[in-house]
């Protein structure tokens, strides 16, 4: 299984080769290993912001605890979700879902729109923005792999300020909020992390067969 040697070759990325670039048909194909990754009820409620500008990215890594990564990298992925207009959202996925579908069938998918729209209205305000924070997490596990798999290297990132990366990127604006960012591009050939031992729980302590 591939898989399992790329998950062994991948790390969190420390330092970055800031003369090292993602080609376009590498970031293609990061741009749609997220968009086929899972989500709560397939609806994608989230927004990837991808960030290649210079100075957009000096400007969040003063947000970001002045991180070096944030810079160094060829790219930026930054995570949002939406924090309302959940019904539009639902809105559009229905719409998708009744593409081509004969006209029997519409008024179940119908059926099914208002019961996500009731489950989402249901929760507290803190239960939906958990929720919808968790399906940047399912996005980026995606992003993480893909890259891996290309050999390109990334380090997933909670360690800066969301309000104000909201507000050097006008997400408040758009009803969004940045929940994770990901560095991606080329590990610098002395990045310290490189050579960290992979230290992860045995199979033994991880699992329980029941």
């Amino acid at each position: 299984m591939k898989l399992i040697e790329t998950l062994n070759w991948r790390y969190a990325t420390k330092k970055f080769d800031s003369k090292k670039k993602i080609n376009s048909t590498h970031l293609e194909l990061l741009k749609e290993a997220v968009r086929l990754s899972v989500s709560s009820y397939g609806l994608q409620l989230y927004k990837v912001l991808i960030i290649e500008d210079p100075k957009m990215k000096k400007l969040l890594r003063k947000a970001s605890w002045d991180q070096s990564q944030i810079t160094d990298a060829s790219h930026l992925f930054v995570f949002c979700s939406y924090n309302q207009n959940f019904n539009e959202g639902v809105d559009s996925y229905i719409n998708l879902l009744q593409e081509g579908v004969e006209e029997s069938k519409k008024a179940g998918i119908l059926a099914y729109g208002k019961s996500i729209k009731e489950g989402i209205s249901a929760m507290g305000e803190g239960e939906r923005q958990s929720w919808s924070e968790k399906q940047c997490y399912l996005a980026m596990n995606n992003l993480l792999i893909a890259a891996a798999e290309l050999k390109l290297d990334a380090c997933p990132m909670e360690g800066f300020e969301p309000d104000k990366y909201d507000e050097i990127l006008g997400l408040n604006d758009q009803g969004l909020h940045a929940v994770l960012v990901a560095p991606i591009g080329f590990r610098a050939l002395d990045d310290s992390a490189h050579f960290r031992k992979k230290v992860r729980r045995s199979s033994e302590e991880l699992f329980e067969l029941i």
